[in-house]
């Protein structure tokens, strides 16, 4: 018998995708102001003084092609926190061309895109990102579960949401989503 997930309550069409989606940060090693902007992305910051940070460390410090991405992306990152989902894009898109293979570089630009109800094209981007192997793929698959939710796939969402929890047990988005669904056997 497979599982069949019954969506249990509509009200979710009113938070769905707006309560921002999950954002990994990338990780910079060393000093400096990208390994700055790093912690602010990491500590889920937003603020004037961290997105300057990320700003000022790509325009005045010499970066490997790597960190350079990843500062790209933790600057994305707090954009995506800011809701300038447009900004957000231009920093995923530059880093990866920068560092094709970089799993969070994919993963957040479908976060910004399924932020902006994007779901197919954010679900691609996800699908790409965890392909690549991203350091939290937990937030991965909680904002495709956003996305299949928004398109009605209710199985698809519960699936997600469930994998969202059983990599990160303590998180307690995804579980407070699955608390939603009902699972009856067919």
């Amino acid at each position: 018998m497979t599982p069949k997930v019954v969506f249990a309550s509509a009200a979710l069409v009113l938070t769905l995708g707006f309560a921002a989606p999950a954002a990994p940060a990338a990780y910079v090693l060393g000093g400096g102001l990208a390994n700055a902007c790093s912690q602010f992305a990491l500590d889920g910051r937003s603020d004037d003084y961290s997105l300057n940070t990320c700003t000022y460390a790509l325009e005045t410090e010499v970066l490997v092609k790597r960190d350079r991405a990843a500062t790209l992306v933790n600057r994305g990152v707090i954009q995506l926190r800011r809701k300038k989902y447009e900004s957000a894009n231009r920093d995923f898109d530059t880093a990866i061309k920068l560092q094709p293979a970089m799993g969070e570089a994919w993963v957040n630009r479908g976060a910004a895109l399924i932020a902006q109800q994007r779901w197919q094209e954010g679900m691609v981007d996800i699908d790409r990102g965890l392909a690549l192997g991203p350091d939290e793929p937990e937030k991965a698959y909680f904002n495709r579960a956003l996305a299949w939710e928004a398109l009605d796939d209710m199985e698809a969402a519960w699936r997600d949401y469930s994998k969202a929890a059983e990599l990160k047990p303590d998180w307690e988005a995804p579980r407070k989503e699955l608390v939603r669904f009902t699972v009856t056997r067919r």
